[in-house]
């Protein structure tokens, strides 16, 4: 027996489409809670010419090559989403928790749709609250929700923020110099180069503020621990996603990568052991800087001395082949894309251990 479906009521209905045909810039923000119908969502976004932009925990909701996709939005995003969200008279938030991390801007216009009627409001108040499937919601509007016809071309916009952040973070390799490779080198190969079904694992701290802001997805579907505090969540969150994919009718076969660290990797590094013994096909990225590098970054934030956060690390590439997996250091950048093609091409758990700038994320 199935479940019940809650759909949107006829006045949520009216009011939401009011609020859209009357909004000259409407965005999209989706959470990891739109993952199923992102379909539907994408479609209704096109149909309006709205950008649509995922939260850190949604990304990969939309993959970054649509044309409508803005980039994360958030401390981990992009300056495409920032520049969205400022210049929008009307948020779509579909999924989402309203973390501050986020930073979905409460003095817009909100229309926040949740299935989960406790989340509705639940942070500061909202100009239409609509307790309802995402899906419901969606096909309820979508027959009738019209663009403003004094509506500027917000997909051309993108297309020209996504131009400006691209040369940007292009230029953003001039910082480089001989303390370690640069974040944007590293995710800019891997956005290259991983597969597009690929499951992603991140970890947390600098690395994964860097994840979110440089690697653009083709629609991996991306794990997290969520507010980013659960340091060394992410060689283990991809272990439990193989074992969880092995038999999945959907997700089976499917690349499985990871990010951390070294301070996160650091955490659980025997897990890789249980990884080789059972031929776990997971490629680990990690981004070794010898540092607890957010918590450095947060300490020199608050004008405070930095201590303690250097670490003591061997070679993780050398550790890793003594595990029984492969492994392999890189120095430079130009190595990055070489190095990473060939640990997804082994078939079981491999490491690429980068030497990482602490300071370039």
């Amino acid at each position: 027996m199935g479940r019940a479906v809650v759909k949107p009521g006829d006045e949520d209905v009216a009011a939401a489409l009011e609020m859209l045909t009357g909004a000259n810039r409407p965005i999209y923000v989706v959470g990891p809670g739109a993952w199923d119908v992102r379909a539907q969502i994408i479609s209704h976004a096109e149909k309006q010419g709205s950008p649509d932009k995922p939260t850190f925990k949604g990304k990969g909701v939309i993959a970054d090559s649509h044309p409508n996709a803005a980039g994360v939005l958030g401390r981990s995003g992009t300056p495409i989403a920032s520049w969205f969200m400022n210049e929008a008279d009307l948020i779509i938030s579909l999924g989402t928790s309203f973390s501050n991390h986020t930073g979905i801007e409460r003095s817009k216009p909100i229309i926040q749709v949740d299935y989960e009627r406790m989340q509705l409001g639940k942070f500061h108040p909202v100009a239409l609250p609509v307790w309802s499937e995402l899906g419901a919601f969606c096909d309820a509007i979508a027959p009738h929700a019209k663009r403003h016809p004094d509506a500027p071309d917000q997909i051309a916009e993108v297309a020209e923020r996504w131009q400006i952040w691209r040369a940007e973070k292009s230029a953003r390799m001039a910082e480089q110099a001989d303390k370690g490779i640069h974040s944007f080198a590293v995710f800019d190969a891997l956005s290259r180069i991983a597969p597009a079904d690929a499951i992603i694992a991140v970890d947390v701290g600098n690395n994964t503020y860097s994840f979110g802001r440089y690697f653009e997805t083709k629609g991996q579907r991306v794990l997290m621990s969520g507010y980013l505090g659960s340091i060394g969540f992410g060689f283990p969150a991809a272990m439990g996603a193989w074992a969880a994919t092995r038999d999945h009718d959907v997700f089976k076969g499917r690349k499985v990568i990871s990010i951390s660290g070294d301070g996160g990797f650091g955490q659980y590094p025997m897990e890789l052991t249980t990884a080789v013994k059972h031929n776990m096909d997971i490629t680990h990225v990690l981004l070794h800087n010898g540092e607890l590098g957010k918590i450095s970054k947060e300490q020199r934030a608050g004008e405070w001395p930095v201590w303690e956060t250097g670490l003591h690390n061997p070679s993780f590439a050398a550790f890793a082949k003594i595990c029984g997996a492969h492994g392999q250091k890189v120095v430079n950048s130009a190595d990055i894309e070489d190095a990473l093609t060939k640990a997804l091409a082994v078939d079981g758990p491999a490491l690429v251990e980068i030497m990482a700038d602490p300071e370039l994320v």
